[in-house]
């Protein structure tokens, strides 16, 4: 079993944390993600949804044992900044086209993604005229993962009658990370640098324990005892729990010992009240 988050040394921090990173523009997040990885010292580190090479902004980066945690950011929203870049003159019922994109829309991923191109559903939580100058508009566009901004203007550029495509697009938050505490490259190389003069609080500051990912789902609290047995590859059982949040059933869910320390990420399946019975089938073990 781990430490509790709070108590874990820098290098147990390290091997199972996350950054908040500020990506640039220019490398590809795969990239980013291979260079923390060399500069943090890991032997694996991941990045919480793809952004296009010239695309900015939140990039949350999980290094070591907290690259298991991948499936968490399938299940939360994006928001991104994009400047919708007009064929033609701003219609005056703009405002009332992108209303209509709110909801459920159809979407196909372009020809150059990693995934099939078939025809899905992806919901827009909101999408906010922020500004308009000229034939440029700025949109602020809250949305589930797996959404295609790209694919999202082109589609609006049709709707408004002018075509259109994105320009610059900024994604500033994905669940449960926003851009309120970013950490650039530098930020991160400065503070790796401080560590190895005996100054860890600057690293501490920027590298989060892997908890902090799960902040978003319900959690499951069990025995220690139950912890040891999900070591092993045992499910968690009714008698193994100690608390629960309300969730519905197949809910992705995390479970923690009861000082806040990461046991495994599952889908409910069972009452958390019973007294017998399988209550959370484990996608990922996390100790």
């Amino acid at each position: 079993m781990r430490d509790p988050p709070g108590d874990r040394s820098l290098d147990d921090r390290l091997a199972f944390g996350v950054v908040n990173l500020d990506k640039p523009p220019g490398p590809s997040a795969h990239q980013v993600a291979g260079w923390v990885r060399d500069m943090a010292g890991v032997d694996r580190a991941a990045h919480a949804g793809t952004l296009d090479p010239k695309v900015t902004g939140c990039l949350p980066t999980m290094l070591g044992d907290a690259t298991r945690l991948a499936p968490v950011f399938l299940e939360g929203r994006k928001e991104y900044i994009a400047v919708l870049e007009l064929h033609g003159a701003p219609p005056a019922d703009l405002p009332d086209v992108l209303a209509t994109f709110e909801g459920e829309i159809y979407q196909k991923p372009p020809r150059k993604s990693a995934v099939s191109r078939r025809l899905r559903t992806r919901r827009v939580h909101t999408l906010d005229h922020l500004e308009t100058r000229d034939r440029q508009v700025l949109l602020r566009i809250e949305c589930a993962s797996g959404t295609y901004v790209r694919k999202l203007c082109h589609d609006l550029g049709l709707a408004l009658g002018t075509g259109a495509h994105m320009g610059d697009l900024r994604r500033s938050a994905t669940d449960p990370f926003d851009d309120c505490d970013l950490t650039t490259l530098q930020d991160l190389a400065d503070a790796l640098a401080f560590a190895e003069d005996g100054d860890e609080e600057p690293l501490r500051e920027v590298v989060a324990p892997a908890e902090r990912i799960l902040t978003g789902l319900p959690a499951v609290t069990v025995a220690p005892s139950a912890a040891e047995q999900v070591a092993t590859g045992a499910p968690v059982y009714a008698p193994g729990v100690l608390d629960a949040d309300d969730a519905p059933k197949d809910a992705l869910v995390a479970c923690f010992t009861p000082d806040g320390s990461a046991v495994c990420l599952g889908r409910l399946v069972g009452d958390p009240g019973a007294e017998s019975g399988i209550v959370v089938d484990l996608e990922r073990v996390l100790v």
